[in-house]
């Protein structure tokens, strides 16, 4: 399956954006989701994951309360609702994909989106 994000941009501090990453190849609802996201001179960061199976969500600490994740099967489609956004969460932004499910490492997902920029000014 290929994966492309989009969405990113530059937002003010408590704005909110809305990230999409649309799958092209498969049916994307056989594959459990995250999005990760990496700040310069950080590592990778699991930010929202949603399972394959019965579309249960789970978040990184940082984002709780403040992201939402939620699918559309029809159209192929995962997203990432940003909301209440603050300068710590300026990163590239990555959707990735798993046929085995998902869990909030990196390594548990084997088909990556090219990422896209998301910048909070303060």
């Amino acid at each position: 399956v290929q994966l492309q994000a989009s969405g990113g941009g530059v937002v003010q501090a408590g704005g909110s954006l809305r990230l999409s990453c649309i799958a092209f190849g498969r049916t994307f609802g056989s594959y459990g989701v995250g999005w990760f996201r990496q700040a310069p001179g950080k590592g990778r960061e699991f930010v929202a994951g949603i399972n394959r199976n019965d579309g249960s969500t789970f978040y990184g600490d940082s984002v709780k309360g403040r992201f939402i994740i939620f699918r559309d099967n029809a159209k192929n489609m995962v997203y990432l609702q940003m909301n209440s956004l603050k300068p710590e969460d300026t990163a590239v932004y990555y959707c990735a994909a798993d046929a085995e499910g998902n869990g909030d490492m990196w390594t548990d997902y084997d088909f990556w989106g090219q990422g896209t920029q998301v910048t909070v000014s303060s």
